[in-house]
């Protein structure tokens, strides 16, 4: 049986040479470059509808949304 997820799981990641932190809330997940405050941030409905898609690098720019 899998645990629910009740408050926020940070884990650090390195992506290439960059360190970043990923926090994954009930309400979604943030991806941020180690040491800073702002970096992307999808919520759960948003990765179902799609917006995952529209991910900067991903090779989704100038999609229509």
């Amino acid at each position: 049986m899998a645990t629910r997820l009740e408050k926020p799981l940070k884990r650090e990641l390195a992506i290439g040479d960059a360190p970043y932190m990923l926090t994954i809330t009930p309400e979604g997940l943030k991806l941020v470059p180690k040491g800073r405050r702002n970096g992307l941030e999808l919520t759960w409905k948003g990765i179902l509808e799609g917006q995952a898609g529209a991910v900067p690098g991903s090779g989704a720019e100038g999609a229509e949304s």
